[in-house]
């Protein structure tokens, strides 16, 4: 058998053997061609066919060439790949083991864009509906930005200027290379666990799409979007447009503008509060001239003291001198009965009755008049007692003996505790003669 067949190969050697020819005799090169079949297992790698119009070879990219495409493998994507002709021993099959692809017609990094902008947009990254407002008047600013160069320049110089009150918070970050995305959505976050910001700038100087492109990644476009503080994006120059400036809540087209944005200009703030201040005076001069009436009016409609005192002792006054009619009245009807008594005693002639029912009878007046004489002096004591309580309890007897009663000038409520009046709020205090209107400077709380 060895004679009639001297160089039999096993399936294995031969297909070693086309490997290695193919891997010595063809240098890296370049193919053009459209992607089918891309299959993505959980290996990382990536296997598809690259084909033209009439043929068709298989392709495979490895996890460590994946990770550094900016754009996504697609069914239907004209490539240009770069690559070793390899054999893949188990079944046979030629193949290119590929170090490169570029998409074609447009630039990876271009592509990338678009591919990361339909997607995100998709999950509604970039609506209007989820933009934050930015603060009027920010006390505290965060920059997520280099700390050297021109962009950090420019935003320190145009909030000092603008607005000297605000603190700015620096969180320094590289903005180009790649270990940039990772910093800046890093310290995104890191801002907004520290709280008590009211605004955050995130941005960089002018540049190349590559130099920009930190601002195009997914883990910074979900860093802005996530962010419960307001992001202002200033990335660049005008026409530079990234996904960083889609999902933040403003854009700016400078740092220089985005420093504008943010903060308000002092002299145009303290011009429209002096205006504000002139209409508030005189909206409290006309409150306070509306509340002097009103007061007026109530003070008005309150009866006098005197008049109500006077309509009491008037009152016991005719009590009494009802008393006195009725009391006499009752004595003289006692009296014609003890008569009528006598005159039918008399005509009967019990003389020793007589005499005896008759001083009874004396005796019994006697009493009886002085029990209702002091009662008399007791309903006048009485009496006497509640008209002094009256003048007691009188607000202008009390206001004679020192006191004033204090009404606030706001509410036109009488002050009863130091607690329902504040420092600086106007109180009007009435005295025993005329009024005065003071200014409270502090209050004192007893305990």
């Amino acid at each position: 058998m060895s004679g009639l067949f001297p160089s039999v190969l096993t399936v294995s050697t031969l297909t070693r053997q086309i490997r290695s020819t193919f891997e010595k005799n063809f240098p890296p090169l370049w193919v053009e061609g459209e992607i089918s079949n891309l299959r993505c297992p959980s290996s990382g790698h990536r296997y598809f066919t690259l084909k033209d119009q009439s043929s068709q070879i298989r392709a495979v990219l490895f996890r460590s060439q994946v990770e550094r495409l900016k754009f996504a493998l697609q069914d239907g994507l004209d490539v240009f790949v770069f690559g070793r002709l390899s054999v893949y021993e188990p079944r046979g099959d030629y193949q290119l083991l590929l170090e490169a692809v570029e998409p074609k017609g447009i630039g990876a990094l271009q592509l990338a864009f678009v591919q990361l902008k339909a997607k995100l947009e998709a999950e509604g990254f970039f609506e209007a509906s989820g933009k934050k407002v930015l603060p009027l008047y920010p006390q505290r600013i965060g920059l997520v930005t280099s700390s050297s160069g021109a962009a950090i320049h420019d935003l320190l110089t145009i909030i000092h200027r603008r607005w000297p009150l605000a603190q700015i918070l620096i969180a320094p970050v590289p903005v180009q290379g790649e270990e940039a995305a990772g910093q800046i959505a890093k310290a995104i976050g890191t801002l907004n666990q520290i709280g008590e910001l009211d605004v955050l700038i995130v941005g960089r100087g002018g540049g190349s799409l590559e130099d920009l492109w930190a601002f195009n990644e997914e883990i910074v476009v979900r860093a802005i979007a996530s962010s419960r503080i307001p992001v202002v994006s200033a990335v660049g120059h005008e026409s530079d447009v990234t996904l960083a400036d889609l999902a933040a809540d403003y854009r700016a087209p400078t740092p220089s503008a985005a420093a504008e944005l943010v903060v308000p200009d002092c002299s145009t703030v303290r011009h429209h509060l002096g205006h504000q201040q002139v209409g508030l005076e005189r909206s409290m001069r006309s409150l306070c001239v509306a509340w002097r009436g009103q007061v007026q009016e109530l003070t008005g409609r309150l009866p006098e003291p005197r008049l109500v005192l006077g309509q009491f002792v008037q009152q016991v006054d005719e009590l009494e001198r009802q008393l006195y009619v009725k009391m006499e009245y009752w004595c003289r009807n006692l009296q014609v009965r003890l008569l009528r008594h006598q005159s039918t005693i008399w005509e009967r002639n019990p003389l020793i009755d007589i005499r005896r029912q008759q001083l009874a009878l004396i005796d019994r007046g006697i009493r009886l008049v002085r029990g209702m004489s002091g009662c008399i002096l007791i309903k006048r004591h009485q009496s006497e007692l509640w008209m002094s309580q009256l003048n007691q309890l009188s607000p202008l007897a009390v206001l004679a003996r020192g006191y004033s009663i204090v009404h606030s000038q706001q509410s036109g409520k009488v002050v009863k505790q130091s607690t329902e009046v504040s420092v600086g709020e106007s109180i009007r205090t009435r005295l025993h003669e005329g009024e005065l209107i003071c200014l409270v400077q502090r209050t004192h709380h007893s305990t």
